[in-house]
């Protein structure tokens, strides 16, 4: 896919200096970068929320009866 997207100018001076050092385009500097980002950002998600119950004395489930409890009192 092409898209467009709006780089302020200094940098893109800052990725062709980048380009030149690692003999590579523009183009593909970016895709590394959108690469590492997509690699990092969705671990870091599930690690945030995964086992954020275990520290709770609480069943889950008996916590989430409770609270649809709450909706027919």
């Amino acid at each position: 896919m092409r898209t467009i997207l709006e780089i302020p100018e200094e940098k893109i001076e800052i990725l062709d200096e980048i380009s030149k050092e690692e003999n590579v385009s523009r183009a593909e500097l970016i895709r590394k970068a959108i690469d590492h980002y997509l690699l990092d950002f969705p671990r870091t998600r599930r690690e945030a929320s995964f086992g954020i119950w275990k520290s709770q004395k609480q069943d889950s489930l008996q916590y989430e009866k409770s609270i649809r409890d709450e909706w027919t009192s």
